[in-house]
């Protein structure tokens, strides 16, 4: 779409979605996207002040897959209020041009968050080998956050150095200056 949308584009949206990023909210995805046009514009629209980063990567790719299968929908994302962490995540999967917030609504960008203890207890090749585990772990966890920090900055002024110092302190981005940074089409 090579127009930028109005507000009253986004009147009916296809998939509404608010609350926690999670698996009940995924199963609601699932059903309103089963149930959306299958043709045309289809909007999703979400609030969100975050959860579970690996079920909005589902629903992102959900939207990949969905993109590329059926070209005769324009999936476009709308963010009203808050779209924190993971709502942020999945609004990466959506290409810069479909990116739309409401005015006032925050972005939040931050590393994904990890709480485990480790505990090395046993002969000297096991304990070296949950530590190797625990490490690849970590770093497959980077890895994936990572493809998300690009998929959002790419095609805006950010880069991928400036969103890895500002991540882990929890970067807020209200929605003016999302579109100033070029990670939005437009603040409705």
């Amino acid at each position: 779409m090579s127009e930028t949308m109005n507000a009253s584009d986004f009147q009916h949206p296809a998939v509404l979605l608010s609350g926690t990023v999670d698996y009940e909210m995924y199963k609601e995805f699932r059903r309103q996207l089963a149930a959306a046009p299958d043709k045309g514009v289809v909007v999703f629209e979400l609030s969100t002040l975050g959860g579970d980063p690996e079920v909005a990567r589902m629903m992102g790719e959900d939207v990949r897959y969905h993109s590329d299968l059926d070209p005769a929908r324009h999936f476009v994302f709308l963010g009203k209020a808050a779209i924190y962490s993971a709502g942020t995540t999945f609004m990466s999967f959506f290409v810069r041009e479909n990116r739309y917030l409401t005015r006032g609504t925050r972005l939040m960008v931050h590393e994904r968050k990890l709480k485990k203890t480790l505990e090395i207890d046993g002969p000297l090749t096991t304990c070296g080998a949950n530590v190797r585990a625990t490490l690849n772990e970590i770093e497959a966890s980077i890895a994936i956050q990572n493809e998300g920090f690009e998929n959002l900055v790419r095609g805006s002024s950010v880069t991928m150095e400036e969103v890895l110092e500002r991540a882990p302190y929890n970067w807020y981005i209200e929605a003016q200056e999302a579109l100033n940074l070029g990670l939005i089409r437009a603040v409705l």
